[in-house]
């Protein structure tokens, strides 16, 4: 069934950058979750076998939507049978009572694949809506933002689709794609310079991102060659201090401490980056339910 998923809507998926073999055994799974191994028990003891209807997932409050397409892969995980129409794009501002998705088809597969379906998409749209925030926050200014990988276990791929759809932009993927020297690579390797010379000689060809507690270390970090500094939990001033120390031979990342009603003062200190754990790990879900039509 995941093959066919996947060559069903695989273009769709592709188009958005996800991968649609990945995102079908993703939904897969997450159906398999829910059953248990049993059966929907309510739903067959409450819908006739061979009902059909159709419904549409409706946004109960305003927010971006994000997740459409997986959405889809989750009903037709559930059935093949089942027809979905995106109403809405990724990425779009919705408001509220506004449908997204329609999906036609036996009811009972409809009703089996709701919760997963929503959970799925009521989690990332609420990414994407927290990110528009942020964004938002900062616009005007050169400063962008974007995700760091404090992710949920499993799904980062979707989280940080969820953030490009919200109008940030994604950090490394994983350990392997991108070097990060934190404090305790330092204090492992005795300095800055030190940590950065190992890194550099190790993988020479991956981009290299220094965190710095202090200025001194920043100053440290330019000396040694650094061309992307994070300034780990920096106030205001010390951040404009950190721009003005890298004149342009660095970009700088702000992150630590970091709320929506400071994004701002932040941005305009003349950092090139806001990274925020928050767009990830403390995104509030979009409400988002379905409303079912029975035919006939």
């Amino acid at each position: 069934m995941t093959g066919e998923v996947a060559a069903g809507i695989g273009g769709k998926l592709a188009s958005v950058g996800l991968d649609p073999a990945m995102v079908a055994s993703f939904a897969a799974a997450a159906l398999r979750e829910d059953l248990a191994g049993g059966t929907d028990v309510t739903t067959v003891a409450t819908v006739p076998a061979g009902g059909r209807g159709s419904g549409d997932l409706v946004a109960r409050t305003p927010g971006v939507v994000a997740g459409l397409p997986v959405a889809e892969a989750v009903f037709a995980v559930a059935s093949a049978d089942l027809d979905c129409v995106e109403l809405a794009a990724d990425g779009d501002q919705v408001g509220a009572g506004q449908p997204v998705l329609s999906v036609t088809g036996p009811i009972r597969a409809i009703l089996t694949a709701e919760r997963t379906a929503l959970n799925v998409l009521c989690h990332l749209s609420g990414v994407a809506t927290q990110t528009r925030r942020w964004v938002d926050a900062v616009a005007g200014t050169s400063a962008v933002i974007r995700d760091t990988r404090k992710t949920t276990p499993g799904l980062r791929t979707l989280e940080k689709y969820a953030v490009r759809c919200g109008g940030g932009v994604n950090h490394r993927m994983s350990l392997s794609d991108a070097a990060l020297i934190k404090d305790n690579h330092v204090a492992a390797a005795g300095s800055v310079a030190r940590a950065f010379a190992a890194v550099r000689a190790q993988a020479p060809e991956l981009p290299l991102e220094v965190e710095c507690d202090t200025l001194e270390q920043v100053a440290e970090a330019l000396a040694a060659g650094a061309d992307l500094i994070l300034l780990d939990n920096f106030t205001v001033a010390d951040m404009a201090a950190a721009v003005r120390l890298a004149g342009g031979r660095a970009l700088l990342e702000a992150s630590g401490g970091l709320t929506l009603a400071s994004a701002r003062a932040v941005a305009e200190t003349g950092v090139d980056y806001l990274a925020v754990g928050a767009l990830t790990h403390s995104a509030p879900a979009l409400d988002i339910g379905l409303d079912l039509v029975p035919a006939g």
